[in-house]
């Protein structure tokens, strides 16, 4: 601990997994989105589709890890409680930031996105994949509020798999998808000496323009 700073200031490694040019990049951003998230999978990367989502109301902005359930031609669903703090502050505010970092491949991606509720039948859908557990504990926990103790929990969960014993578990109607629509890409390649690729999307009259910024 007392050579903390020092060890902190230490620590550096150079990135030399790849490159990204202009020049090869698709037109649409989420093919590349789409590429690299499986290039992530396909390299068996823990976590490979949690990202970062930040919020902000009132100037005061937040940021929580959560997991990309879907992927369509314009946007990137996640699943979760609607009493949740992150889905409170999107009611407010409906404009959030992402952020995807996978260091195996020195690559990052950031995105300035628009947020809407999942139409209820594709949470419907999606929750019936989830695991019997899982949806039992979407049940259990009021997200984001107080809990008294872990044992307040877990009498709960007990008392929901006797309610649902033998029975197909609904879906909770406080529970479910949101659909987040980029306005903005950027894809980040980590590169040697600090000299990053940087490549950006911006949206304009439906067609998406890129740039190249400086590292």
């Amino acid at each position: 601990m007392e050579n903390i700073r020092e060890d902190m200031r230490d620590l550096r490694r150079d990135f030399n997994y790849g490159t990204l040019d202009a020049k090869d990049v698709p037109s649409n951003p989420f093919e590349l989105l789409k590429t690299w998230l499986d290039d992530a999978i396909q390299l068996k990367i823990k976590d490979a589709n949690a990202f970062v989502l930040s919020t902000s109301i009132n100037n005061q902005p937040d940021s929580r890890v959560v997991l990309i359930r879907d992927i369509t031609d314009n946007a990137i669903h996640f699943y979760t409680n609607y009493g949740s703090k992150k889905a409170s502050e999107l009611a407010s505010n409906p404009k959030g930031a992402v952020n995807i970092f996978w260091p195996d491949m020195d690559r990052q991606i950031r995105m300035k996105v628009e947020v809407k509720k999942l139409d209820e039948k594709l949470s419907d859908d999606y929750f019936k994949t989830r695991p019997r557990a899982s949806q039992i504990g979407a049940w259990a926990s009021i997200q984001s509020e107080e809990l008294e103790s872990r044992q307040k929990l877990e009498d709960k969960l007990l008392e929901l798999e006797k309610q649902f014993e033998g029975l197909e578990v609904p879906r909770p109607d406080f529970w479910g998808g949101f659909e987040l629509v980029p306005t903005y890409f950027e894809f980040w390649q980590g590169r040697p000496s600090r000299l990053h690729d940087r490549i950006i999307y911006e949206g304009e009259a439906g067609v998406w323009l890129t740039k190249r910024l400086y590292p």
